[in-house]
């Protein structure tokens, strides 16, 4: 359920002390800002305290705040709201229409990545992915910082060519020698492999949908997700929120909900078992 308030102290001291989503608004149709905290009034007297606000401030009329049970409530319902709404002076949680990937090419001399588009993978349903990136531009660049970090072969990794005196890598003395037989192409791609271990995008651990369920006291809001994607919360205060199903994969969704769902720390119930 959504609560307005005009923008003056009196009113603003009603604001809720909890988790939840908060919307400024001004005298046009679009949103100018929405933001999540686990206490909204809190927050909402942070950004009118803000030297560096004050221009979205100034045009502010109104706070419209949803309380949520719980953070990942309102994480949610944030990045839902601003995909959907478009409001003004966000600048994060915008939609990412195009994410690219690395996929491991195993080839008969040793392992190579290679960019690929997110579009036809099956992102967040199959293994063997690595990073999520906007372009292969960023893609590319983070493989060429994994290289200087671990003594990688930027040859190996598909970013150079190799001459018959090796990378240029080896020349400065940035690479080990893989590409010219002076380490084993095995201990390279070792150590490529515990490179990559970090930017695991994790395939959907269940074999259908789950429930995150968060409560509040009495209050429980069971939110729907399948494959990373957030399809629906229900909520036992004011029932269903509707929320148009993810047809795809979503970066920030998926950013939201693999470290507690990943690590075990969040309270979820199969659906349907």
């Amino acid at each position: 359920m959504t609560f307005s308030l005009p923008l003056n102290p009196s009113a603003l001291s009603a604001l809720p002390k909890s988790s939840g989503v908060y919307i400024f608004k001004g005298a046009g149709t679009l949103p100018l800002y929405i933001g999540k905290s686990v206490d909204i009034r809190s927050r909402v007297m942070a950004h009118i305290r803000a030297e560096d606000e004050r221009e979205m401030m100034s045009q502010t009329l109104q706070v419209e705040y949803i309380q949520t049970a719980g953070e990942i409530g309102a994480l949610l319902l944030e990045s839902h709201l601003i995909k959907h709404l478009n409001p003004i002076f966000n600048v994060r949680l915008r939609r990412l229409r195009k994410l690219c990937t690395l996929q491991i090419d195993t080839q008969a001399d040793g392992l190579m990545p290679v960019v690929v588009s997110g579009k036809d993978l099956g992102l967040g349903q199959v293994d063997g992915l690595y990073g999520l990136f906007s372009s292969t531009h960023s893609a590319q660049s983070k493989l060429r910082e994994i290289s200087d970090q671990h003594r990688l072969c930027m040859g190996l990794l598909g970013l150079e060519k190799i001459s018959k005196r090796g990378c240029f890598g080896l020349q400065v003395k940035t690479c080990l020698g893989a590409c010219v037989g002076l380490e084993p192409r095995e201990q390279h791609d070792q150590r490529l492999m515990s490179a990559l271990a970090d930017l695991k995008v994790h395939a959907w651990p269940f074999s259908g949908a789950i429930d995150l369920v968060e409560q509040s006291d009495s209050w429980t809001q069971r939110h729907r997700i399948q494959d990373w994607r957030y399809l629906s919360t229900s909520c036992s205060k004011s029932g269903a929120l509707k929320v148009s199903v993810q047809q795809s994969f979503d970066l920030d969704t998926y950013k939201i909900l693999v470290k507690p769902i990943m690590l075990g720390t969040a309270h979820i119930e199969l659906v349907g078992a």
